[in-house]
């Protein structure tokens, strides 16, 4: 069984999978006192790193698409964490930008993955290096997507 190239605990796809949802499972509560999901708290962090951004700029950050973000952004500004406004100049560009309560959410939310990482009660190191070789299987599956979509001349 060890040597089964379809074993279930040998493919990268399920480990991938299961700890994705195991480990936001664990940021429901931990968000759900800042009226945030876990979408919602990507697109908050892409917005705490630089506002104002262009949908387009937040879609790349995330690795999403920017009609998935729609309703996430729609849902975020309902509750007067940020507006969206139209590029006068071109109206095709979307900008978001945090709105003053959007902003001082930050702070709440700077523990938010200290409490995660307490939850796992893993090093911090481990943690980091893990980040680490997950950072380095995106780039090279997003370097493989490029390739895939790119024009055949």
């Amino acid at each position: 069984m060890d040597d089964d190239p379809l074993a279930l605990e040998r493919q990268v796809c399920f480990a991938l999978a299961t700890a994705s949802r195991s480990v936001i499972k664990l940021y429901r509560p931990v968000l759900e006192p800042l009226g945030l999901t876990h979408p919602q708290y990507l697109v908050m962090l892409a917005l705490w790193e630089r506002s104002p951004r262009s949908l387009r700029d937040i879609a790349d950050a995330l690795l999403l698409e920017p009609p998935t973000l729609t309703p996430l952004l729609k849902r975020l500004e309902a509750v007067g964490y940020l507006e969206r406004r139209r590029n006068p100049a071109n109206e095709r560009e979307l900008g978001i930008e945090l709105t003053e309560t959007g902003r001082a959410l930050r702070e709440r939310a700077e523990q938010v993955p200290v409490r995660v990482a307490e939850q796992l009660g893993l090093p911090r190191e481990f943690l980091e290096e893990v980040r680490g070789a997950l950072d380095v299987l995106v780039r090279a599956s997003v370097a493989v997507g490029a390739k895939a979509a790119a024009p055949v001349v």
